[in-house]
């Protein structure tokens, strides 16, 4: 009888113990939750930081103090998400130039000419990288690769071969189609994407000498290569 009263007595507190286990577990990871928006929001400033300072002072004379004041943060903040200035500038890619290789690499469409594919991916280049602070990365590495090898293996690995391995996939395709007649293109991959990387070496070196129309380099030497469009 002692026991059944007790049952009874203790019989309520089971909900709400529960419930309080359910409301700390809930309030933990809303918590954690938290924490991690906030590192990946501090992450995503000193990435941004850094962009500014390796345009602006060249990867060399850049200075994780810089990036700390820049990003607002504690230097020792840095080494909790870098180990040290190339692992960052290897982020900066990733975050900034990947993203367009990986809509780059997508399969082609079975739809439309290979030429309107290449000069859509052209175009693409020009306006998101060559004429913005993408390109700027994309110039800061030619200038600062010979002497960072590292870094430069790295933008090959993750941007320049799968960029031409799609190319060249593209190539063939026209080959295929017989929309492209010169066989050998294929060995060179790099000819057919010359147009936007002049644009980018061109916007830093000689534009307030000779503004370059880059979308209409690019037609002219897709004509070359496919050949001049019929006129409507």
């Amino acid at each position: 009888m002692i026991m059944a009263k007790l049952t009874r007595k203790l019989a309520p507190e089971a909900p709400r113990r529960k419930r309080a286990r359910e409301g700390h577990a809930a309030s933990t990871a809303e918590v954690s939750s938290s924490r991690a928006e906030r590192a990946a929001e501090r992450r995503a400033a000193i990435v941004e930081a850094a962009m500014e300072e390796f345009i602006a002072r060249g990867f060399t004379a850049t200075r994780l103090d810089d990036i700390a004041k820049r990003a607002g943060v504690a230097k020792g903040t840095i080494y909790l998400h870098f180990k040290d200035k190339e692992s960052m500038f290897e982020e900066l890619i990733r975050t900034a130039i990947v993203p367009f290789v990986n809509r780059l690499t997508a399969p082609p469409s079975p739809a439309g000419s290979v030429r309107d594919m290449v000069e859509g991916l052209g175009r693409l280049f020009i306006h998101e990288v060559a004429t913005t602070r993408r390109g700027d990365i994309v110039r800061l590495i030619v200038a600062e690769g010979p002497r960072f090898p590292a870094i430069a293996d790295f933008y090959y690995r993750e941007v320049v071969s799968r960029g031409l391995a799609a190319m060249r996939a593209l190539i063939e395709l026209g080959i295929n189609r017989g929309e492209i007649r010169q066989s050998k293109l294929v060995q060179f991959p790099q000819i057919m994407v010359a147009p936007v990387l002049i644009a980018v070496l061109w916007k830093s070196l000689f534009e307030r000498h000779s503004p370059l129309d880059a979308e209409a380099m690019l037609r002219t030497h897709l004509d070359l290569i496919f050949g001049e469009r019929s006129a409507p």
